[in-house]
């Protein structure tokens, strides 16, 4: 039996209120954000941080690794995997 190395699949799943906070650290608007739902959130990260070109186009399903790495750069911290 062969053992390789593979590259798992990253993915995160936040509350409202963590997606909330993420919002306010990349500093989207709170009337965007303030009464959103989870979905709605993760689009306006992924549109505010470039994974996306706007809200309407942006995918709403969990972040995965690549995700996680832009909103990581768009609040300043360091993401280590």
């Amino acid at each position: 039996m062969a053992t390789g190395r593979f590259e798992r699949e990253i993915k995160a799943s936040f509350t409202k209120e963590e997606l909330q906070a993420i919002c306010e650290a990349l500093g989207v608007d709170g009337s965007e954000a303030g009464q959103s739902s989870t979905p709605q959130m993760r689009r306006l990260i992924r549109a505010h941080v470039g994974i996306a070109e706007s809200p309407e186009a942006a995918d709403d399903s969990t972040f995965r690794k690549a995700d996680l790495q832009a909103v990581a750069d768009g609040v300043g911290a360091s993401f280590e995997s």
